[in-house]
């Protein structure tokens, strides 16, 4: 059997730079155990597997170690495939998820996510979360993931984490952030725990640190930086229980998985 497969660099309009992402079409779901063997393989940050369910598609993202419950940069991966390869009429595709129904909107080269918010709660700055980010940030929240929140976007870019301390910590992920020179604000993420030390990209980071930042600079409408070695571009709404992660997406590869 073969499988179409595609890989695609997201919240970029560069080849080689944004998260990329493998997407591979099904016409009908593979075991579990076969996907996470697909993920493995293909050894990025995420997979994405579509299938078509009525007028929409199935969607689920795994990690090379592990299926997660929501992925950004995948599924605007998954959204720039469908859309380039004509199979969706329109502008707007939507995707049944374990997050729930999900959309993805086109406006010219724009893909825009709408996704549910997950705004972070004040937590305790630990002495392992310290020892683990290599650095002290001013507060910490917790939503899904970790939220530490530095002064200047110099800290966040110079922080060296230690990926085994991070792993230990009792949260997904950990999201490092901070305003800003040339954006809203800034951010780094680092997942260890489900076999990402460091996330180029990380849509679903932003459905934390946009309800965050929304509330603290007063403003609905952010422009957003991963300030990770490749490096991306968001532009972010706040609209209260969901959230607007837009980005751009270029297709890197074309091919086929045998099976």
């Amino acid at each position: 059997m073969d499988l179409p497969l595609f890989q695609v660099d997201a919240f970029t309009s560069r080849r080689f730079c944004g998260n990329p992402a493998a997407v591979v079409l099904l016409e009908a779901w593979l075991s579990d155990d076969l996907l996470q063997a697909i993920a493995t393989e293909n050894n990025l940050s995420e997979t994405a597997f579509i299938r078509p369910e009525g007028g929409a598609f199935d969607l689920r993202w795994f990690t090379p170690e592990v299926e997660v419950d929501l992925c950004g940069h995948a599924t605007l991966a998954s959204a720039f495939v469908l859309f380039e390869e004509g199979l969706v009429e329109g502008d707007s595709v939507g995707f049944e998820s374990r997050s729930g129904r999900l959309t993805v909107t086109r406006a010219g080269d724009v893909l825009t996510l709408d996704f549910p918010a997950r705004p972070p709660a004040p937590a305790e700055c630990t002495d392992d979360v310290v020892m683990a980010l290599g650095d002290r940030p001013r507060e910490v929240h917790a939503a899904r993931d970790l939220l530490a929140v530095f002064e200047t976007e110099d800290e966040v870019m110079s922080l060296q984490p230690d990926f085994d301390g991070i792993a230990a910590l009792d949260v997904m992920a950990v999201i490092a952030t901070a305003p800003g020179r040339e954006v809203d604000f800034v951010s780094r993420f680092f997942a260890p725990r489900v076999g990402v030390p460091e996330d180029p990209v990380t849509g679903s980071a932003h459905c934390t640190l946009v309800p965050y930042w929304s509330k603290r600079l007063g403003k609905r409408n952010l422009r957003a930086r991963q300030v990770s070695k490749r490096g991306g571009e968001l532009q972010c709404e706040d609209r209260g229980e969901r959230v607007a992660i837009g980005g751009r997406a270029v297709m890197y590869l074309r091919g086929a998985i045998s099976i």
